[in-house]
Formats: structure tokens, sequence, C-alpha cells
């Protein structure tokens, strides 16, 4: 993403670029140093001692980093807090508090009820193993020590004034307060308590430690109103239905007509339930059949409701939610091109005054840059970018503000591949094959043999599709796939030679073609090893490790996934399967909130419903004949009847999966009806939650990022080539697909932060 120069302009009458003051700790901090800068004729005042330029630099060099990674320059700036900060963002440190995030999750997974186990099934459930009482509470008094030590860090960063004003850090100390203070009630009681408080406030660590996830929470909140102006409207018209239905399916005095009411319409409680789940087509058409069997008129109502319900209703919700999320993404988007402008500002207003300078226009030494720039923590591909742009003013030995902004714009793109020139031949024969093996024609007549090659081994196994491992003649698929493999041997040796390895190694689809290639050939020599030279009939019988038809399994299943080399060269496939590999980068916050509800709303299932479902006694060592007839005694499509017993809340990985049929709605009111008969009729309240939050807001909210990216991407491919697709993701990401949309910060509002800053006091 290239970005528009930042403004000049002029604040209070005052015209030119104006300077900061570095505080080391607070204003009037004893040993303290501090620099001041003015604005009138432009001139910098410092002391000229080695000791306050090698600040400067430090200082430039923390804000450029800032200015990479998105984070707020409002920190403390003295060398010793530098130092701390620099160490606190480094990768050891970050992974660190990143793994020890993720341990204290996991705990939930060996705590009681333990998840430990093969199966979650009641009826034949071997014991879990459960950690001694100690073992699971002394890992996460390691991991609150962790996270007290880091908001310790934290604080003393930013600042005391700074951490009254923020709010996630209020609320990270009251975190890890509640949590050790329920931990020592657990350790009290000898781990024998029934509630943990501090399992549902974990999550909370790994929203803190992540300012993307912190944003996006922030944009879901600001267009909760918006979803909820739909849902009411949704309940409105499940409400309005549930009286109608209600009317139409009274209980009448011939009890041949009752069985609508009788199964759906019994209760209002009971009506809710059947037209909410109709509402996500879960029990369509169960749910009209006993009353449209008997006139066939009553399928207007129910298709009347799922017409305005489900495809108007629920997929308005869709646009809404697509519309308001991405303007509010779109700001949140706008604060971090602020952040990194604003970090890159002060790295240049730090600069201009290293030295003690005095000029008409503030300017830096390029020599100074470059001495930033070696120090500075980035990919290597941004700091080769910066340093050429730099190498252009290395004549003149300075640049302006505007130079010095320019050549921060390689951090708004990601790398593009650029792949090595091709090797030269001297022979003209060697020089012709070359112009042969590197054609793109090649790789067409590779993706054909690739074709033809499945299609035989469809053939084949339809042919023997009846047939038992036995009784198949795996002579014919060997010599297939042997002749096969050696054309892609050979395709990969050609383009080795046309293109040299690190030619051939530079293209992504070439890797993966090449990995594939040898596998299968290893493979091939291990049957030949294994069963000498091919003949007919061969024995299947196991020999060694595997048979020959797992062999011969395992190199299809090769084969085909080999198939996959066709997308990078069809264009419309290839738009396709960058959207989703992009997905994987760009919507990492999104999963992290989602893994943080699926965290909580598991919590509360076990806290709410832990062994409340439990199977009769006679179905805990299951035969046949006794499954049978319990089974057949059962009313059909019930939780009991289709066999959901290791679908439960019984420990938190089963409790996961739970959530997950749920979110999916296959089925869901099996759930909902189970839990309300085993416990009580609110059960239902917190299924809706769930179905709202996951399905209904969560599965819109991932549609709409999803149509964003692949939107952005059509609109950059209508000019592109079949090639020029790859190139594409490598320079997508989340600030890139709203770069049109984007405003870029003036000279003024990035001042008017400068001057706010509380470790920065400006004089003018």
């Amino acid at each position: 993403m290239e970005t528009d120069s930042l403004l000049t302009g002029s604040v209070n009458g005052v015209s030119g670029d104006y300077g900061s003051s570095l505080g080391a700790e607070d204003r009037g901090a004893p040993g303290s140093r501090r620099t001041s800068y003015t604005v009138a004729g432009d001139l910098c005042r410092v002391g000229g001692d080695t000791d306050d330029e090698d600040l400067y630099i430090q200082q430039a060099v923390v804000f450029i980093e800032d200015a990479i990674q998105f984070r707020s320059i409002n920190h403390r700036v003295d060398a010793r807090s530098l130092r701390l900060y620099r160490w606190y963002y480094s990768k050891i440190c970050q992974w660190g508090l990143g793994l020890t995030i993720a341990v204290v999750l996991l705990l939930a997974f060996v705590e009681r009820p333990s998840s430990l186990s093969a199966s979650s099934d009641p009826r034949h459930r071997s014991p879990p193993w459960e950690p001694p009482c100690g073992f699971t509470e002394s890992i996460e008094m390691v991991c609150l020590v962790i996270f007290s030590l880091d908001l310790a860090v934290k604080s003393y960063l930013i600042g005391w004034e700074e951490l009254r004003k923020n709010k996630w850090l209020i609320g990270y100390t009251v975190v890890i307060s509640v949590s050790t203070i329920d931990w020592v009630l657990s350790v009290s009681m000898v781990c024998d308590e029934k509630l943990r408080v501090r399992r549902l406030l974990r999550p909370f660590f790994l929203l803190q430690n992540s300012s993307l996830m912190k944003k996006t929470l922030k944009c879901i909140k600001r267009t909760l109103p918006e979803i909820a102006s739909v849902i009411l409207l949704l309940a409105l018209h499940l409400c309005l239905f549930t009286m109608i239905g209600m009317l139409l399916f009274a209980k009448s005095e011939d009890p041949d007509k009752n069985e609508e009411w009788k199964l759906h319409f019994r209760s209002l409680p009971n009506s809710l339930t059947s037209l909410l789940v109709l509402l996500t087509t879960a029990n369509n058409p169960d749910v009209m059949i006993p009353a449209y069997s008997l006139n066939r008129g009553y399928s207007i109502f129910f298709v009347t409701f799922s017409v305005i319900g489900t495809y108007c209703l629920m997929n308005l919700l869709t646009a809404i939610i697509y519309n308001q999320f991405r303007g509010y993404l779109l700001m949140s988007v706008q604060t971090s091109i602020i952040r990194r402008r604003l970090g890159i500002r002060a790295a240049f207003q730090v600069l201009s005054c290293q030295g003690a300078q005095r000029a008409v226009e503030e300017h830096v030494q390029v020599d100074v840059v470059q001495k930033v720039m070696s120090r500075v923590q980035m990919k290597s591909y941004y700091r080769a970018a910066i340093t050429t742009e730099t190498q252009q003013y290395a004549d003149v030995g300075y640049m302006d503000r505007e130079q010095f902004t320019k050549i921060f714009d390689a951090l708004d793109k990601d790398q593009i591949k650029e792949h090595p020139p091709l090797p030269q031949y001297n022979s003209p024969v060697l020089q012709r094959c070359q112009v042969i093996f590197s054609h793109y024609y090649l790789t067409i007549l590779g993706n054909a043999v690739a074709l033809a090659n499945v299609i035989c081994i469809c053939t084949v196994l339809v042919l023997n599709s009846e047939k038992s491992t036995a009784e198949r003649d795996n002579f014919i698929m060997e010599i297939i796939n042997l002749c096969f493999i050696l054309y892609y041997l050979f395709e990969m040796c050609v383009k080795i030679f046309a293109f040299s390895w690190r030619g051939y190694l530079s293209y992504r689809n070439n890797i993966f073609d090449g990995f594939l290639t040898i596998l299968l050939l290893v493979l091939q020599f291990t049957i030949y090893v294994t069963y000498r030279l091919p003949y007919s009939h061969w024995d299947p019988a196991s020999h060694g490790v595997m048979s020959l038809w797992e062999m011969l399994r395992l190199i299809n299943m090769l084969i085909v996934f080999r198939f996959l080399r066709i997308i990078p060269d069809i264009k419309l496939m290839a738009l396709v399967a960058s959207t989703l590999l992009d997905l994987v980068k760009n919507l990492r916050a999104f999963a992290g909130i989602l893994m943080v509800v699926y965290y909580v709303f598991a919590v509360f299932g076990i806290w709410l419903f832990e062994g409340a479902i439990k199977p009769p006694p006679e179905m805990s060592v299951p035969s046949n004949s006794s499954m049978g007839n319990i089974t057949s005694s059962m009313e059909c499509g019930t939780y009991e009847q289709l066999g959901y017993w290791p679908n439960n809340f019984d420990d938190f990985a089963a409790s996961l999966i739970l959530l997950y049929d749920v979110m999916v709605v296959n089925n869901w009111q099996a759930f909902m009806d189970a839990y309300s008969r085993y416990t009580t009729e609110w059960s239902k309240i917190y299924f809706v939650c769930w179905w709202l939050t996951s399905s209904v807001m969560w599965v819109n909210l991932f549609v709409a990022l999803i149509l964003e990216n692949f939107i952005y991407k059509w609109d950059r491919s209508h000019s592109c080539s079949v090639t020029d697709v790859e190139r594409i993701r490598y320079e997508t990401s989340v600030q890139l697909m709203f770069r049109e949309q984007i405003q870029e910060p003036t000279e003024e509002e990035l001042l008017c932060q400068l001057h706010q800053h509380p470790h920065l006091h400006l004089h003018w």
C-alpha cells in the first residue's frame, strides 16, 4: 500500500514542523534528561554530549518499531525504560507470554472434570485420569505470577496517569486479583470446590494480549445495536407467528386432528421452540407434516414463516452486519494507520534535533537514518527496501520530513517474491531445450497428465468397488501409477534444468509438486524392495509394516492430492484459494474471539449441565439385542433414540464439540429438548443464547469478512493475468483491504497527538 505524504500545516498560526521534549520519567523527575524543541525559527536546543545523541537514536529506533507493529508511542522514553520496552516486545518474551496464555487455557482439559479419556460416551467411558490436588494449581500459580509481572511491566512503561485511563489494564488487575483469591480458596478447600470462578476469567488473558482482538471486540460492541434491532424484529416475527400457530392448531375434539398441537403447539414455550428451530430449518419439514397431512393449506403458514424469517430477515441481518461492522473495522484500521504515521513522525522529530542542528528547515542526516535502521528489529525485506530508498539521498547527505516519511512507505506493502533469473547455457541445443521446458505449455501438459492419472484411479476404484482387498488385482493399478510417477519425475527434472534449483523452488506450486513427486517415488521404491519385481496376481497379504494395498492406497491418495497443482493455473480458482489462505492471516483476531466465546460457554455449560444426562443402567454394557430393544422403545428423533450420548457437558472437550454441533444447527433441537427434559425448561435460554452468539452473529461476521476479502481481490484481479494472482496474496493485509477508504492523517493531527504524549514534553 502506497501512502500520500503527510501534509504540512499550521497550528495556532505557527507554521512549520514541531518539535518535542522527551522526558526520562515524569516531568521534573530526578535525573531525567529533557530536550526542548522550539517552533519559532525551527530551533532545537539540545545538549551535544554523546549520551544524549545515543538516547535520541534509541528513541527513534523504538518509535519506528512501534510504527511497524502499529503500537502506541505513549510510553516512557528514557534510556532504561526503552531497554525494558524493547526486551518486553522481543520475540522470546512475547513467545513466552503467549505460551503462558496457552498453558493456562489448556488447563481446562486436565482439571476436574478431566477430558483425558478415550471416549466421552457415559455408557462405556473409562474413568479419566484426574490430576492430584496441587498439580494444576501449581502450574496455574506460575502462570498468574507471570501475568502479574506482565502487568507490572506494562504499568511501569505507560506510567500511572495512563494506567488510570486504560480500562484493559484495570480489568487485567481485577482478573489477576480475583483469580488469585479463587486460587487460594481452591487450595484451602483441598481442590474440592464445586465452582472455579477463575476458569471463566481465563479467556481475558488472551483478549488483553492482542491489540487486534481488542479492536475487533470494540467493533463488535459498536455493531451490537444494529444487530439487536434486527434480532428484535426477528423476535417480533417469531412471537406473531407463534400466536397465529397456537390459534390455527388449537386442541380440537377430534383426537386424530391433534397431532400438530400435541407435538409442536401444546404450550407457549413449546410453540416458540418449534418455530425458532424452524427458523434455522433444522426441523423442516417435520414440524408441518402432521398438519400438512390433514390439509395442504396449512403449508402456507409454515412457508410464509420461513420465507419471511429465514430468507428475508436472516439475510437482512447478514447485510446489516456486513455494512455496520465494515464501517467500524475501517475506523479501527484508521487508528492503526494513525499510529504508524505518528511513530514515524515522532522518530523524525527526535532525529531532526539530534546533534544540535540548526537550519532553515528541519532535516535528518542520512548516516544517522542508516544507523537507526541497522538497530531496528524488522523483516529483512523491509530493511532492504528502506535502505535502498535512503541511499537516494546519500549525495545530498540529509532528507526533510516528507522524504523521511516517504522512505517508510515500504512498511505498507508486503513482500512480493521475485523469481531468480534463468540459468545461462552456452550450447544452442541446451538453450533450445531450456526454452521448451520453461514454457507455460509444459505446465498445462503436466496438469493434463495429472487429470488423466486421477481419471485412471477413479476408473479402477469403480471397477473394484464391490471387491474385497483380497480379490483386487493391484498389478494394473501399480503399473499405471508407475508410468505416471516416472512422468512426474521427468517433469520435475526438466523444470530444474530450465529454472535451476533456486528458480524451481521459488514457485510455491513447484515445492508442493516436487515434494509429492519425491514422496511418491520413495513409496514406489519401497514397494519394489518389499515385493520384488511386479508380476500379475500379487499376494495382497501383509509384508512388513504395510500391506501392498495399504501402500497403493496411500500412493493413490497422494496422487489425488497432487492434482491440486492446477489451482494456481486457473485464475478464478487461484483467487478463491488465495482468499482462503488470507483468512488465516487476516482473521486470526476473529478466530481468537470465537475461541474466547467457546471457552466461556463451555465453562458455563459444565457449571449448569455436568452429569445432567445419565443413560439408563441397562445401557451401560450395551449388546446388540438389548440396544435394539431400548432404541426401538424411544421416541423417534430424540437425543436418546439418535444415540447422542457422547455429546454432553460432562467435561470441557465434550462441551466444545456439543457447542459446535449446536452452532451448525443440524438437529440442535434434540440437544435443547433433552436438556430441558433432564433439567428445566429454562435451560433452553442457554442454547438460544449460544445460537444467537455463534450461528447468528459470529457466522455472519465471518461471512462479512470473507466477502470483503474476496471483493477486494476480485476487483484487483480484473487487470491481472493468471500468474499475477499469486502476487496479490503477498500484498494483502487488513489495512490494504480498506486502503481506498482510509484517510491519511494531516500534519496538524499528528502534531496535536504528539503534543499530548505523556512523556514527550513539547515547548512552544
